[in-house]
């Protein structure tokens, strides 16, 4: 390439340095001057442009960030049209940065004429954001600096985008008699934001006394819903391994994993696990919506990135945060102009409005004396059980149907946010508890999930499944299938309520189903919980011993 001034009668093919204005004309700076350029800058008096000529085989500006661009793309992030010499990447969901530090920089050390930029390590973005941009220095590079990148790029780019799972989280706060009602709402609200501007959901909320068993036993309640992540906020932050919190966790079964970080506000959190499912416990400062080392924790754990204690010990550098306002973008009018952003994409159709009704009238004739109802599997009794697994699914209400022995049903769904109706006809049979429950639901509801609260292995995850399976616009009746068996529960498109009121009896809806075969569709699922009730004494202890 040589770059240098040329006389404007000889400039065709010149790329301009600088932006020309004149009167009645402009030419910005790396335009390639034509034929009629030059006898524009001639009759206009310009003796003189400077610019470059590229020399054969060198590719401009443009041409080399879109190349070297193309290397670095990957699943999950890609390049956008190139201009002035820059290429931008950006993300194609949601996710968190990884970089290869070491690479990037042995990239950047190749030649002073191509720039690599990218967001900070671990970063977490949105979707359509910039995470890197290539910038080439000059106006055009020779073909041996691309291969250079081309040869260490090799297949794996230095750039990856670990996307967010999205996750259903239970948060458990200890409350002592100086808890206030208001720093409790705060802390829901916070985590909630958190939880949501990372894709996931706060699917359950369980408040407790701030003592050993009570904090188990909500973990047990956390559990046995199919929370995938739970969230401890103590009445007072842990300040040792035994303290009431941890020690709680690990008479759930659960095992401390790493007690502080060297994060700044976020020291005191205690990470832990029981089984597969991850648990937090809290710092204060995790009732606050400011940016804290829960939200550097979060943001890894659902992208799927390690957590060990050697990876948390490794977050002091940069670990010192701050919160700050929001400024206004000062923009800078000297600056390069960027291509306008990819229009917003149109809103998501609002999701079908299915409703939990779970049923938990019946007398438990074949258990003895005792209601299995209160009986508790791994600490849980089963209607809360049931009601915890509507809660944290993605019904829009759930709605419990009461009858035999309603005052200790209610008080053990004490605190749920569940809305209660009571069959007194419930020594009749199902019918007259499904009669009850689909007249006292909301009028707007498209379709309902029908749970027998004796089914502990009946989840929100098993909820969800079927109410993503469910489809208003073509409302089928929805059946879980294993192994070519049909079981529970049940989900029922609203044009099927009349004829359900209209039951009677202890059979529930079994004959609508083979009145409507053919508008029956079964989703399959992987385990048999879909069978598995609670009727006896015998079956109760089975439960128990595995």
């Amino acid at each position: 390439m040589i770059f240098g001034d040329f006389p404007a009668a000889e400039a065709e093919g010149v790329r301009l340095a600088h932006t020309l204005r004149l009167p009645n004309l402009l030419l910005k700076k790396g335009r390639v001057l034509s034929a009629g350029d030059v006898a524009a800058l001639t009759a206009a008096g310009v003796e003189r442009v400077a610019g470059a000529r590229l020399d054969a085989g060198e590719l401009d500006e443009d041409a080399a960030a879109r190349t070297v661009a193309g290397l670095l793309a990957n699943t999950g992030i890609v390049p956008r049209p190139p201009y002035t010499g820059r290429c931008n990447l950006y993300a194609q969901g949601a996710g968190v940065l990884v970089v290869d530090r070491e690479r990037i920089d042995r990239l950047n050390r190749i030649s002073e004429a191509i720039t690599l930029a990218t967001l900070p390590q671990h970063a977490c973005v949105g979707r359509d954001q910039r995470v890197a941009t290539v910038k080439i220095i000059p106006f055009a590079v020779g073909p041996g600096c691309v291969d250079a990148w081309r040869e260490l790029v090799g297949t794996r780019s230095p750039l990856h985008l670990a996307p967010l799972r999205t996750c259903r989280a239970a948060l458990i706060m200890g409350v002592s008699p100086s808890t206030g009602e208001r720093l409790l709402d705060l802390t829901v609200a916070a985590t909630r934001g958190r939880l949501e501007a990372l894709g996931s959901t706060l699917a359950l909320t369980l408040r407790c006394a701030h003592d050993g068993p009570a904090v188990t036993q909500a973990l047990q309640q956390a559990l046995a819903a199919g929370c995938d992540l739970v969230l401890v906020m103590g009445a007072t932050v842990s300040k040792d391994r035994a303290d009431v919190v941890p020690a709680a966790i690990v008479a759930a079964g659960g095992v401390i994993e790493h007690f502080g970080m060297p994060v700044e506000p976020g020291n005191m959190l205690l990470t832990a696990r029981i089984g597969q499912v991850p648990v937090f416990n809290l710092p204060g400062c995790a009732r606050s919506r400011n940016h804290n080392g829960i939200d550097l924790l979060l943001q890894r754990l659902l992208a799927g990135l390690l957590l060990a204690p050697y990876d948390i010990m490794r977050l002091g550098v940069g670990g010192l945060l701050h919160s700050r306002e929001d400024d206004e973008a000062i923009v800078d009018p000297g600056q390069e102009s960027v291509p306008a952003a990819a229009p917003a994409e149109a809103p998501a159709p609002e999701p079908p409005r299915v409703a939990a009704l779970v049923l938990a009238a019946g007398r438990s004739t074949r258990m003895g004396e005792r209601n299995k109802l209160l009986c508790a599997v791994d600490g849980v009794p089963l209607v809360l059980r049931a009601a915890n697994a509507a809660c944290a699914s993605r019904a829009c209400q759930v709605m419990v149907v009461t009858g035999h022995e309603a005052e200790r049903v209610e008080a053990a769904l004490d605190g749920r946010p569940v809305s209660f109706t009571h069959n007194p006809d419930y020594a009749q049979g199902m019918a007259g508890s499904l009669r009850r429950g689909l007249r006292a639901l909301r009028c707007d509801v498209d379709a309902v999930i029908v749970l027998l609260a004796d089914m502990p292995g009946i989840d929100a995850a098993v909820v969800d499944r079927m109410i993503d399976a469910f489809d208003p616009a073509q409302p089928a009746i929805l059946v879980p299938e294993h192994a070519g068996r049909r079981g529970n529960p049940i989900l029922w498109p609203r044009r099927f309520f009349a004829e359900m009121a209209a039951l009677s009896g202890d059979t529930g809806a079994r004959g609508l189903l083979e009145q409507y075969a053919r508008e029956v569709r079964r989703v399959p699922f992987d385990s048999p919980a879909i069978f598995a009730d609670v009727d006896t004494p015998e079956a109760l202890r089975a439960l128990e011993r595995k």
